[in-house]
């Protein structure tokens, strides 16, 4: 049954909003005046009136983050295993949604499931709210008619890449704050306070030291040619975000991105792990093996390992096993090439590209907390000696100065 947006006079004259199923628009209006209701305007609800239009998506916040993504899924999952019907269940969400675009967004999918949809059609409506990873184990479950549990493990999936994202923004937090400060302090240093050194030994006919002559060229340096250098790393931020917009740009960066010395491991396993817990989702959900590796592929942000991952699958869709095909690209971590191999020989692949995601998520969370231990205080330490030689190059015309008056 469609849904439509009402707004409406109650007998005390005032503006009420909200959300009322009928077949039509003239029975949507009828239903509003049996509830002593004037309605002034009824619409459908659509998608396209959630998101304002396709070309204004960009500007536009998603109705769902991944927290709350998350958790509406993990709600709807129980709902459907509890035994409520998917139509009942998406109307207690709806009903229970305290954000008028969700309420809308999910009564939109509700409308589209009593129109005779089924549920990952109704969810392809809203591409930019579900991708086609999780469209597609939906279908997988509607397929294999264990939806509700289909959507329990879409739910712990999602919870695993989010708590694993966590991690390392965490991780990675304090060193870039620390780093930022100290940027700050040390440009208002040089900009602020070693030009008023310069003033008070501008009268002295004795060289300075030469620290202290190099701190002031420096900071001569930040005053004049500071703001160019500043639209010089904005100009360069920006060329770079509109350059890895250019496929083949974008493509070589990334591969450059995974040789670099530190960074580039933890990308490789962060990918990985990505891309082996999605894997192992799809294919123990009853997705075809080669409609899961292209998905799984697609979730990959690296474009490099993703179109390493196309290769695989262009291999395994010619009669390659699994494992020879992630052996032979060296940018997946061989640990997933040995338990995709230990999964086709049991016959437990799912279960075994789970393992290996999990074992390359603890990995990659491990690497990051030990790099950013080491970092905090190599940064601090690094701060501090910037700071010294500041301070030092202010004093050392002083101490001179004294050993002049002796």
């Amino acid at each position: 049954m469609p849904a439509y947006r009402f707004e409406a006079l109650n007998a005390a004259g005032k503006t009420v909003n909200g959300l009322v199923e009928a077949d039509t628009p003239k029975a949507a209006r009828t239903q509003l005046r049996g509830q002593q209701l004037v309605p002034l305007k009824v619409d459908p609800v659509t998608h396209s009136e959630g998101e304002a239009s396709r070309a204004g998506q960009m500007f536009t916040r998603r109705v769902f983050n991944a927290t709350a993504l998350t958790i509406w899924t993990r709600q709807l999952s129980g709902l459907v295993v509890a035994g409520l019907p998917l139509e009942r269940a998406l109307t207690a969400l709806s009903d229970e949604a305290e954000d008028p675009r969700q309420r809308e967004l999910v009564s939109h999918l509700r409308a589209e499931v009593n129109a005779g949809s089924t549920f990952a059609r109704a969810l392809g409506s809203a591409p930019r709210e579900f991708d086609e990873v999780y469209r597609g184990v939906v279908a997988a479950g509607e397929q294999s008619g264990q939806l509700g549990s289909v959507l329990d493990k879409l739910a712990n999936d999602l919870e695993e890449q989010q708590a694993l994202t966590s991690k390392l923004i965490g991780a990675t937090l304090y060193p870039a704050i620390v780093s930022v400060f100290a940027v700050v302090i040390v440009v208002a240093l040089l900009v602020f306070v070693v030009p008023q050194v310069a003033q008070v030994f501008s009268s002295s006919k004795r060289a300075l030291p030469m620290l202290t002559q190099f701190m002031l060229g420096l900071s001569a340096f930040m005053r004049q040619w500071g703001w160019l250098l500043g639209l010089a790393l904005i100009g360069g931020s920006a060329g770079l975000v509109w350059a890895r917009r250019l496929p083949d740009f974008r493509l070589r960066f990334d591969a450059f991105w995974l040789t670099l010395p530190v960074i580039g491991r933890l990308a490789k396993g962060y990918n990985a792990a990505r891309f082996a817990g999605t894997l192992a989702m799809l294919a123990g959900s009853g997705v075809p093996i080669l409609k899961a590796l292209q998905a799984a592929a697609e979730t990959l942000s690296n474009r490099a390992m993703r179109a390493d991952a196309m290769d695989c699958l262009d291999q395994v869709r010619e009669g390659a096993p699994l494992a020879s095909a992630l052996a032979a690209k060296k940018r997946f971590p061989g640990l997933l090439a040995m338990f995709a191999r230990l999964g086709e020989q049991t016959g437990q692949l799912p279960v075994m590209l789970q393992r290996a995601a999990n074992q390359l998520s603890a990995e990659v969370t491990r690497k990051a907390l030990a790099i950013a231990t080491i970092l905090e205080p190599l940064l601090i330490v690094a701060m501090g000696l910037v700071v010294m030689l500041i301070v030092m190059s202010v004093m050392l015309p002083i101490m001179q100065m004294n050993t002049w008056v002796k």
